[in-house]
């Protein structure tokens, strides 16, 4: 046989052979329903088992397991508020975190991402607190991530003795800033008190690693000074609900009387909120400061409780 035979056999050969596969693959269409691919599978579950396979690659994987974990968050924030699942955050920032114990970006802002409160984040404070841990059992001379696990033991979980605790630790660290000691005594004593937090946001809105960081941190000093307004205007509706023995409708009733100068915006320039029925002050849903955050409860030594009440 010629080599240009042998080739027209090989040829006529291969196209029976892929004929016989399609063939094949519309009886098995036909006779077996498809079964979806979950994407919640598509990926390896057991960071050990990445880092060994990962071989020379782990830093390159762990950038990629990243970038996935910043999709799923980015991804589940643009759903509709009740449809939203962060199920992958915490195993995906787990991967990344195995590949480059010294992600550091990863540990910190993974963090923000679970401790946020549903529905903007995963609502997982105690998740958070876990990567960092992690981070500091690789780096324990970080004390980013000591700063970090005080803070969503104050403002996520309103444990004030452990966010004491883990601020002293940091502070003690050599090279930590000198206010992050001052902390620990500050959440024994004044606890929720909203100067400490706005203090806490201050140096955060100070970071020079991140614009988000900086721009979450402007976000909720605004929103601690919206709650400082709404407690004036509380006090007005209440003033004018006992002059008048009637609750105030709107806030043209109240400059009407000559109790407000105009209709009180929000640090955003938004109107603020007052419903006629009861009385209820608030940042309107359209504005940029809503919702606003749920603060801490005031400490122990404060209210003379055993312990602050997790929220």
């Amino acid at each position: 046989m010629t080599p240009r035979q042998q080739a027209g056999v090989f040829l006529a050969a291969l196209a029976a052979i892929v004929a016989v596969a399609v063939a094949l693959q519309v009886i098995r269409d036909r006779v077996f329903a498809r079964t979806p691919v979950d994407a919640q599978v598509l990926y390896v579950s057991n960071p050990e088992v990445m880092r060994r396979a990962a071989l020379s690659y782990d830093a390159l994987l762990a950038d990629v397991y990243w970038i996935r974990a910043l999709q799923h968050y980015g991804g589940e924030r643009l759903k509709p508020e009740s449809t939203r699942r962060f199920d992958l955050l915490f195993p995906l920032l787990d991967l990344t975190t195995t590949l480059d114990p010294r992600f550091t970006v990863a540990y910190r802002f993974g963090a923000i991402f679970l401790a946020e409160p549903r529905p903007a984040g995963a609502g997982q404070p105690e998740a958070g607190i876990n990567l960092l841990k992690k981070g500091v059992a690789f780096q324990p001379g970080h004390w980013d991530y000591y700063h970090d696990i005080g803070f969503i033991y104050y403002w996520h979980l309103g444990n004030y003795q452990q966010a004491a605790e883990w601020f002293r630790r940091g502070g003690e660290l050599p090279g930590a800033p000198f206010w992050l000691k001052t902390y620990a005594g500050v959440m024994l004593t004044r606890g929720g008190d909203r100067e400490a937090s706005r203090a806490l946001w201050t140096h955060m809105s100070q970071s020079e690693e991140s614009d988000w960081v900086r721009t979450m941190a402007q976000l909720r000093l605004a929103q601690l000074d919206a709650l400082d307004q709404i407690d004036v205007l509380k006090k007005l509706v209440g003033d004018f609900t006992a002059r008048t023995g009637r609750r105030a409708e709107s806030w043209e009733q109240l400059a009407a009387g000559g109790a407000l100068g105009g209709i009180p915006v929000d640090p955003a320039g938004f109107p603020y909120s007052l419903d006629p029925r009861t009385g209820q002050i608030g940042v309107a849903t359209n504005s940029d400061l809503w919702p606003l955050p749920t603060e801490p409860a005031a400490a122990p030594e404060l209210t003379g409780q055993a312990s602050p009440v997790p929220r």
